[in-house]
């Protein structure tokens, strides 16, 4: 089980530590304590919360090459893995080999980097 410390967790968000606080404290996010007593998120319920607010407003940027961010879904079937991360705004979904994904020891809740090489990258404003 992956926990996140409130900053870890922003950061994951592209919020503001005290917006995760703010989360928190209203119940829209599940927190612990840890042993030395500081809130911390599990990452299957960050995921969870990711998933249920995707309607997050789009910048007016283009997404860098390597996106951090938290796995939110794995399906995985013989053959393939299907995986999705939410990197701040940006969800982002790959298709890989089951052996890969299964090596890389991705599941929900753990932070990932997708990395993006494409000789086509669409970028549209709002």
């Amino acid at each position: 089980m992956t926990m996140f410390r409130i900053g870890e967790a922003a950061d994951l968000l592209s919020v503001s530590a005290d917006t995760v606080r703010r989360l928190i404290d209203g119940g829209r996010l599940p927190a612990t304590r840890d042993e030395h007593g500081h809130r911390v998120v599990d990452g299957v319920d960050l995921a969870a919360y990711v998933r249920s607010d995707r309607d997050a407003a789009g910048s007016r940027s283009s997404a860098r090459n390597r996106l951090r961010g938290i796995v939110t879904a794995v399906t995985r079937d013989t053959v393939m893995a299907q995986v999705e991360i939410q990197a701040g705004p940006f969800r982002v979904v790959s298709l890989m080999s089951r052996e890969a994904a299964d090596q890389l020891g991705l599941e929900v809740g753990c932070v990932a980097v997708a990395v993006v090489k494409s000789t086509t990258v669409v970028v549209e404003l709002p």
